[in-house]
């Protein structure tokens, strides 16, 4: 049986390694984030400065705000530094057949 709660988001090849791409899922805005050969799914905003994280730098496995550098674990959406406190929400993240799906 297919689980139909994950929607497919975008292939697996258009996002490269150290690379993000915004998508629209259910009206929700999410940033596909591919770091240190995982995929993960992000709310694309800053949970502090409600400021989108599409535009902030992507390391090692964290995104950072770009509007303060608050800077949230891409796995938890945990707040790593002020002025953040605040997680960001994430998103389950699984790959079928070359095609990334996110669980919202």
């Amino acid at each position: 049986m297919t689980d139909t709660s994950y929607t497919a988001a975008a292939p697996l090849d258009s996002l490269p390694e150290g690379g993000v791409a915004k998508v629209d899922i259910d009206g929700i805005s999410i940033l596909l984030c591919r770091s240190k050969g995982q995929v993960f799914a992000v709310r694309n905003k800053c949970s502090h400065a409600d400021e989108e994280l599409a535009c902030g730098r992507m390391r090692s496995g964290w995104i950072a705000c770009p509007a303060h550098g608050a800077r949230f674990r891409l796995e938890t959406g945990e707040a790593m530094n002020p002025p953040a406190t605040e997680p960001i929400q994430t998103f389950p993240v699984r790959v079928v057949e070359g095609m990334i799906e996110v669980k919202v």
